[in-house]
């Protein structure tokens, strides 16, 4: 057959492609999009660290969908909330959604937030003879919130990294709320906590013995009910809002001093605290990659050596890195609350 006559099929098949291709875009281009406005998204939240960055940077502005917040001083009545179906997402940190799992809740993880390890530590009061983690064989330290929390894994790892037998050390657990007040009364002796509670300790004064940087991951998981993600509106729905977090914590990490005077103001701590909070670096919301599943999955193991997780769990089953991408985001650029 001519060569020419082979140069014009494909130039010919190359534009009824073309063509073809076109017509699908138009098709695409006019299908109707979904309409949100009878999803209702129920928010959890722990101690207001999600929604206060969201509201700060009006990220939710111009949703079609409803949003309601329920805020949980801990990932435990948190992860009960999910089970039960009374919130949609819910945000904690590695170990409590293993907790969670392992529990049998439903969920499902879709996406991750990266930060410091920095805001996870075990404390002593400014006078105590507590020097260094070997220094605790034989004391009482108390855990926030429960058992599987960041702060016991950090405990766990310390005491093993110090050679020491974790028999050795008396442990409880506690909620951060009550044990805030107790530590500043001088009643407990060691203390291994997070985030604003850590921040609050260190503000009056508290020693840090040893922080999870090396030891924690420092990664937050964004779950969602097996439910609300079989559901094609609540899905798109939650794709939406998942991206509007994500350009929340863009906005926060370019607006640091605002950001701590809205979080301080919300959350009615003073603003040393929230300052402190933002100087142990700046957190972003992105889609689950594989070196997350890894990392999650290496503390899970731990737990389940340590008998604290009856058994194993497969992470990579959890997660569901399509949401996140599910749809584009068209958002507006907007100015900060007040």
């Amino acid at each position: 057959m001519p060569k020419r006559f082979w140069k014009t099929t494909v130039v010919l098949l190359s534009g009824a492609a073309l063509l073809l291709s076109g017509c699908g875009e138009t098709k695409s281009s006019s299908a109707k999009a979904p309409d949100l406005s009878s999803v209702t998204l129920v928010l959890g939240d722990q101690a207001k660290g999600l929604r206060t960055v969201v509201e700060a940077a009006n990220a939710l502005e111009g949703i079609e969908y409803k949003v309601q917040w329920a805020n949980f001083q801990g990932a435990a009545p948190l992860f009960e909330a999910l089970r039960a179906g009374a919130v949609d997402l819910a945000p904690a940190g590695d170990t409590p959604v293993l907790a969670a799992a392992t529990g049998g809740t439903p969920l499902r993880i879709v996406a991750v937030r990266r930060g410091q390890s920095r805001s996870i530590a075990i404390l002593v009061p400014p006078d105590s003879t507590i020097r260094s983690v070997a220094d605790l064989k034989g004391r009482n330290v108390v855990v926030s919130s429960a058992r599987g929390s960041i702060s016991q894994y950090l405990l766990i790892r310390a005491l093993a990294n110090a050679g020491i037998d974790e028999k050795d050390v008396n442990v409880g657990f506690v909620l951060p709320t009550d044990a805030l007040p107790a530590f500043n009364a001088g009643k407990i002796e060691a203390w291994a906590t997070f985030g604003v509670y850590q921040a609050f300790a260190e503000q009056q004064g508290a020693r840090v013995l040893i922080t999870g940087e090396g030891i924690n991951s420092g990664l937050t998981f964004i779950t969602a009910s097996d439910e609300d993600l079989n559901d094609s509106l609540k899905r798109q729905a939650l794709s939406d809002v998942l991206q509007r977090f994500a350009k929340a914590f863009e906005w926060a990490q370019h607006n640091p001093e605002e950001y701590a005077r809205v979080f301080a103001k919300v959350n009615d701590i003073p603003l040393e605290v929230s300052q402190t909070l933002r100087k142990w670096g700046d957190e972003s919301l992105a889609p689950v990659e594989s070196r997350d599943v890894q990392a999650l999955q290496q503390v899970d193991d731990l737990f389940v050596e340590k008998k604290i997780f009856p058994h194993r769990v497969d992470v990579q089953t959890l997660t569901d890195d399509q949401v996140f991408s599910l749809a584009p985001l068209a958002l507006t650029q907007s100015e900060p609350a007040p």
